[in-house]
């Protein structure tokens, strides 16, 4: 399952404005979003955060990544400090507030991009890489549930880079100490409700799916169930269960 909607993420991508492909440090095929035009206006020199590279791509590791031309990149800091603030917003609040400049669907992937690239910076690439992957597969496997549940779309697409946006803000806000870890009672029960609100999810919208056969019907279930019990394995505290749940009921809301 997760081959084919990276696949699908490549194919839509790509019939976007402003994409190219290239290769990932692990051989494999990433999509590149390029051309931004940032808003221009007075900033604070940050000019530090300057690359010196003739281009280059952030977020290699992923299978979405973006790559800037020199002075693309250099524009971008000299016209977006809010990506340098000590205190961080969540990307959502920043974009509303500072990504005209990054106008359609896929401007909002390259911004998300970004600010996920300069913010790792801050929290630390190494140090908190076992949190970051675990952030974004419960995250993942949260939109590849709703995307079963509505029968796919752009938006579940575009979620694909937004994550890492998302991701990379929950690092920002993960306990720096054991001292600020508060809430350490056992969860075993309440994500046990949450993961029975979600199987009840599936089991109240199969009822009125229509348009599957008998056996797609039972294939998608199926994998719908996989994908709770991977949420089971990987929501393993208190700040984990928080996250997805925020996350969830954030992003997916349907009537």
């Amino acid at each position: 399952m997760k081959n084919i909607f990276l696949i699908l993420i490549t194919l839509t991508l790509l019939n976007c404005n402003n994409n190219d492909s290239s290769k990932n440090t692990k051989g494999e095929t990433i999509t590149e979003i390029q051309n931004i035009n940032p808003v221009k206006k007075r900033q604070p020199d940050n000019s530090k955060y300057y690359t010196t590279l003739d281009t280059i791509l952030l977020l290699p590791e992923t299978d979405v990544a973006l790559k800037l031309e020199k002075k693309e990149f250099n524009k971008i800091i000299d016209f977006h400090p809010e990506f340098f603030e000590d205190i961080t917003e969540n990307p959502d609040k920043l974009y509303y507030l500072f990504g005209n400049g990054f106008g359609s669907e896929v401007g909002k992937d390259s911004y998300f991009i970004l600010y996920a690239y300069f913010l790792k910076q801050k929290n630390g690439s190494e140090k908190y890489a076992e949190q970051r992957k675990k952030l974004i597969d419960i995250y993942s496997n949260i939109n590849s549930l709703f995307q079963y549940l509505e029968y796919g779309g752009t938006y579940f697409v575009h979620q694909h880079p937004r994550i890492l946006g998302y991701a990379e803000y929950s690092i920002y806000l993960y306990p720096k100490s054991k001292d600020e870890f508060h809430k350490t009672y056992d969860i075993s029960k309440q994500k046990d409700l949450y993961l029975k609100s979600l199987r009840q999810l599936i089991d109240d919208d199969s009822k009125i799916d229509f348009d599957a056969t008998k056996q797609q019907k039972i294939e998608k279930i199926s994998s719908m169930e996989k994908i709770v019990n991977e949420l089971n394995q990987l929501i393993t505290d208190n700040f984990y269960l928080r996250r997805a749940q925020e996350f969830h009921y954030r992003n997916y809301e349907y009537y």
